[in-house]
């Protein structure tokens, strides 16, 4: 990972889940796959818009109210 890091909690079923698709994928670790799969969904919700826009996809993607 480039720069510093952080860390994030996810439930069991979830990063096995996780590990699976990375093991498929072949990244090199369950990590690599969850920067990738996040840097492409982030891309996707900032693409050129304003805060006013990304906060009213995510409002529509069910991710904030």
């Amino acid at each position: 990972m480039l720069g510093s890091s952080t860390s994030v909690k996810l439930d069991k079923d979830l990063f096995d889940r996780i590990k699976r698709c990375a093991d498929a994928g072949g990244y090199s670790s369950p990590q690599e796959f969850v920067i990738h799969v996040l840097e492409r969904e982030l891309a996707k919700i900032e693409e050129g818009e304003s805060d006013e826009d990304i906060v009213k996809k995510l409002q529509g993607l069910g991710y904030i109210e």
